[in-house]
């Protein structure tokens, strides 16, 4: 029982710092989803050029994308014709970091790591686009049917339904925030603090005595388990900040932060399947090297005091109660994440391209299809709007809880099969 408290204890305080920055990270998000249109992410990424490869890299950098809801936001940005220099910028950049994790990242970790973990993301991902322009040449154009960047920009809010007027546009807002992208990175957010409070509470400092002031070693060890595994930008800080406590080195925290999100099992075998086995290992080889590169140089290079020091003062003052607000965002977090993980489920504002009820999607003119590997509310979106691009398709509603796709119209089969495929997902009859 002490066992239990004294991770319940850890996890409680990692939140408690956190839960204020959560808060308004996720509010950001969603002030983004809305209002950055959507046409900037597809626009300008289809030369073969550094300057795609760039754009790629900024556009991703404050996206707050889950690894998961990137794969098929990135493969959708090919199929309309981002080149695969621009594709695999967007791969490493955008899962990386994202606005709500650079603020959580200066909760926990203090300003050196928030400011720097964006930064190595972007120079991250220029150097592993680059390495794709140059080493894999294979780049046929892609064209879309229906096409965004062919569309009007009023075919293009119709596709999309962004929301007209003041009160649908915040109510747009709060739904994105904290209800979707709950669901989105919730449990991951929930495993993180748990992984933490047990490392912080069960794990004996001896353990990681073979790579005390070792900072090659540190991150080797960080590497070998963060590449295949899948974790989340926001739900590796508390791991990163539990491994510093137990003594690995900032070097070894920030490679968790960068390869960990940027990389999974998943991931690697989506990009091996749209973008080839060249473009896979250069993606891997950038964020292998650059994850090395940069823990070095902050073990070697930067003074250490910049990345503990927020640490040691945590540790001096971890005797006195918190305040009145952080428990109050605290506990408006345990309620958002109740509802994420929970049948509770909030009222959401309906952004579907579907404006029929449950019964008229029912009716014989809709065929449902089961849509196998969705994980998430980016998963459906994507799988939506690959849907809609398919020709003779009129209407399309995807279920991320039911994991099934509804459409109207006379469209080829095999069609909206690869349209989905091609983002890495499986499209059945049921």
């Amino acid at each position: 029982m002490e066992f239990l408290l004294n991770i319940l204890r850890e996890s409680w305080r990692l939140l408690n710092e956190m839960s204020p920055y959560l808060l308004l990270g996720f509010l950001l998000a969603g002030l983004m989803h809305v209002y950055v249109p959507g046409t900037l992410y597809i626009k300008y990424l289809g030369r073969r050029n550094f300057r795609s490869v760039l754009l790629a890299a900024l556009f991703g950098v404050p996206l707050p994308l889950c690894s998961c809801g990137v794969l098929p936001t990135a493969m959708g940005l090919r199929r309309e014709g981002a080149s695969r220099g621009a594709t695999v910028s967007f791969l490493i950049a955008t899962p990386q970091t994202g606005v709500d994790s650079i603020i959580a990242t200066y909760s926990l970790m203090g300003l050196p790591f928030a400011l720097l973990r964006p930064v190595v993301a972007l120079v991250t991902a220029l150097f592993g686009g680059t390495l794709v322009n140059v080493f894999d040449s294979n780049d046929e154009v892609i064209v879309a049917r229906r096409s965004a960047l062919e569309d009007s920009d009023e075919d293009y809010t119709k596709r999309t339904q962004r929301p007209e007027g003041t009160w649908e546009s915040i109510c747009s807002v709060f739904t994105y925030a904290f209800v979707e992208m709950m669901e989105d990175i919730g449990k991951w957010l929930v495993i993180g603090l748990v992984v933490a409070g047990i490392i912080t509470a069960a794990v004996p400092d001896s353990w990681f005595a073979i790579f005390q002031g070792n900072s090659f070693y540190s991150i080797l060890f960080v590497l070998i388990f963060a590449i295949p595994m899948y974790l989340c930008a926001t739900g590796s800080i508390p791991i990163a900040v539990a491994l510093m406590m137990k003594g690995l080195t900032p070097g070894a925290a920030l490679v968790l932060l960068m390869a960990g999100p940027a990389s999974n099992i998943a991931s690697i075998l989506v990009i091996r399947k749209v973008l080839g086995n060249r473009s896979m290992v250069l993606y891997l080889l950038s964020i292998v090297s650059g994850a090395i590169i940069f823990g070095l140089g902050i073990d070697y290079l930067l003074p250490t005091e910049w990345f503990t020091q927020r640490l040691v003062m945590k540790a001096a003052c971890c005797n006195e109660g918190p305040e009145w607000f952080n428990i109050v965002c605290t506990c408006l977090m345990i309620l958002l994440l109740l509802n994420a993980l929970t049948p509770l489920h909030l009222p959401r504002f309906q952004n579907q391209s579907c404006h029929c009820c449950d019964d008229a999607c029912a009716a014989d003119e809709y065929i449902i299809y089961k849509v196998e590997g969705m994980r998430c509310n980016h998963c459906a979106e994507n799988a939506r709007r690959a849907l809609l691009s398919v020709e003779g398709v009129e209407d399309v509603s995807v279920s991320l809880e039911k994991g099934e796709a509804r459409l109207r119209g006379h469209f080829d089969e095999d069609e909206a099969r690869r349209a989905v495929e091609d983002l890495g997902y499986r499209l059945c009859k049921e």
